[in-house]
């Protein structure tokens, strides 16, 4: 067990600048992907939720860079559970350069936070985080990983 959930992405042409370092938009653009990409293949169930009734709303994004990417570097998006309400989600996201050599290197960090929300549009109320996503990501929580919980 790794303690995250892992997306790879080999970084393109149309995802950099002219200077030829990745756009900074683009590491939010993942980890929505990354959170999606979770969904579909640890939380199914959820994905039938929000084709219903279930929204979630992202409140807050941020990300920290440390160091530049180019095109055609091979990265690991690494999501962890950080913090759970009854309502609210925290991911914590790694950005990790794979190099050919096997080695890795923490190019960015971000956070993303989360509500659930159940009900039409003019009339959205927060809703309690599902069971089902509850236990998907139970494997990656931070607290689980460190040995203070499940």
């Amino acid at each position: 067990m790794t303690g995250y959930y892992e997306i790879r992405h080999t970084v393109g042409f149309e995802e950099t600048n002219l200077v030829g370092n990745v756009y900074y938009v683009n590491y939010v653009r993942w980890q929505g992907r990354c959170r999606e990409m979770f969904l579909k293949d640890k939380a199914p169930a959820v994905l039938e939720e929000v084709r219903h009734d279930l929204k979630l709303f992202t409140l807050k994004v941020e990300c920290e860079f440390f160091a530049e990417i180019t095109a055609f570097d091979e990265l690991s998006i690494r999501m962890r559970l950080e913090e759970q309400t009854s309502t609210q989600i925290q991911f914590a996201f790694d950005y990790v350069h794979l190099t050919e050599d096997g080695e890795e290197r923490l190019v960015a960090r971000g956070r993303q936070r989360i509500a659930c929300m159940r009900g039409p549009n003019t009339n959205t109320v927060p809703s309690r985080v599902p069971e089902q996503l509850q236990e998907a990501l139970e494997p990656y929580s931070t607290a689980a990983v460190n040995g203070k919980g499940a």
